[in-house]
C-alpha cells in the first residue's frame, strides 16, 4: 500500500493541529471496466499540490463544525459533508476512543470540480485527528475507514503522506508511489458550473477502454512526461463535456496560453494546463484571470522531484 510518514502538511500545535489539504490532480484517467457491483475500474496517474483547503481540528467540549473560506457558500448541509462523516467513522473504527474536537474547514477549491476536495478533505481530517491524539488509533484505522468514505479517499490519504504523484488502478485501492516523479507546474481553470461524477458516468458510453500505457521506471524528465500525457486521456471529458460544453473553451485557453498539455481533472470540470516552469505557469494564470475574472484560476506547483539542471544548478525558471 504505502508507508506513513510524518508530514508537513499536518501542523502540530500546543493543543490542535493544522491541515493542509492536498490538490487532486488526474492527470490521466482510463476507464477499463466495470465489477458486477456498478463499480467502475481505473487506471489513472494521480499528482497532488499542496494548494488545497484548510483544517484545523482541536479537542473540545462538544462536536462542532465550521466552514469559510470564498467557497463556503457552495457545500451542502453539514451531514452530506465528508469532513464529519471522516470523523463519525474513524470515531467508531477506533471503538469510540476519542471525545469530542472542533473542526474548522477553510474551503478554498471550487465544490463538485474534479479537483478530490472532498475526498481530500476526508484524508486531510483523518490525518489530523491520528496526529492529535496518536496514542488513541494508529494507521490501520485509518487505512480500514478511508475506503468507506469514498473510493478517492484512500488515494488522498496517500498525497498526504506520500507527498508524490501516484499511480491508481481497480477502484482506487490499488496504489503505487511514484517517487521519482518530477515537480510539474499548472495552470487549473473552473468556469465555476459544478459537476455531479454520478452524472458524467452515466453519460459514459464505453466502459472497456484502452489501459493507460506508463512505464514505472522511466526517467521522468518533462518532454518525456509530456511525450507520455500527449498519449493518455481522460475518459470522462467527453460525458462531461455533454453536461459543460465550456470545457472546449477552456482547454482551448489553456492550450493558447503555452500549456504543452491541457486535460481536464477527474469528472470535471476544472481543466489543467502544464508548463514547463512556474514563471510561464504565473503569467499563463495571470493573462487568463484578467480575461476571465469570473473564474477559479490557480497556479500551482505538484510535489515531486526537480529536474537536474547543469552543474546540478537549479535557476528561477524551474519553479
Amino acid at each position: 500500500m504505502f508507508e506513513f510518514h510524518k508530514t508537513s502538511l499536518v501542523l502540530q500545535q500546543s493543543s490542535s493541529v493544522i491541515v493542509h489539504a492536498p490538490v487532486k490532480i488526474n492527470l490521466a484517467l482510463h476507464v477499463v471496466g466495470r465489477r458486477p457491483d456498478g463499480y467502475h475500474l481505473l487506471e489513472s496517474l494521480v499528482a497532488f499540490s499542496p494548494d488545497g483547503d484548510d483544517l484545523e481540528i482541536e479537542q473540545a467540549d462538544c462536536d462542532s463544525f465550521s466552514v469559510s473560506g470564498p467557497f463556503a457558500t457552495s457545500l451542502g448541509s453539514d451531514s452530506d459533508n465528508l469532513v464529519i462523516k471522516a470523523r463519525d467513522a474513524l470515531r467508531s473504527a477506533s471503538g469510540g476512543s476519542f471525545g469530542p474536537v472542533a473542526i474548522r474547514l477553510v474551503k478554498k477549491l471550487p465544490v463538485s470540480s474534479g479537483l478530490g476536495g472532498g475526498s481530500c478533505d476526508a484524508a486531510a481530517t483523518l490525518a489530523g485527528l491520528q496526529a492529535l491524539m496518536p496514542t488513541r488509533f494508529g494507521p490501520v484505522a485509518l487505512l480500514r475507514c478511508a475506503p468507506t468514505l469514498g473510493a478517492d479517499v484512500l488515494m488522498c490519504l496517500a498525497g498526504i503522506y506520500q507527498k508524490s504523484a501516484l499511480l491508481v488502478r481497480g477502484i482506487g485501492e490499488d496504489i503505487e508511489t511514484l517517487s521519482d516523479f518530477p515537480v510539474l507546474h499548472l495552470v487549473l481553470l473552473n468556469s465555476g458550473i459544478a459537476v455531479s461524477t454520478p452524472k458524467v458516468f452515466a453519460r459514459l458510453e464505453r466502459r472497456q477502454n484502452a489501459p493507460l500505457i506508463f512505464k514505472r521506471n522511466a526517467i521522468f524528465s518533462f518532454d518525456h512526461l509530456t511525450s507520455v500525457l500527449q498519449n493518455a486521456r481522460n475518459d470522462l471529458y467527453e460525458p462531461a463535456r455533454c453536461i459543460v460544453p465550456e470545457l472546449e473553451e477552456m482547454l482551448k485557453l489553456l492550450r493558447k496560453s503555452g500549456a504543452r498539455v491541457a486535460r481536464m481533472s477527474g469528472s470535471g470540470a476544472t481543466c489543467f494546463g502544464l508548463y514547463r516552469s512556474f514563471t510561464q505557469t504565473r503569467k499563463a494564470a495571470e493573462e487568463i484571470a484578467r480575461h476571465y475574472p469570473g473564474y477559479f484560476v490557480l497556479a500551482t506547483t505538484t510535489f515531486g522531484k526537480f529536474e537536474k539542471m547543469p552543474h546540478d544548478k537549479i535557476n528561477e525558471s524551474s519553479f
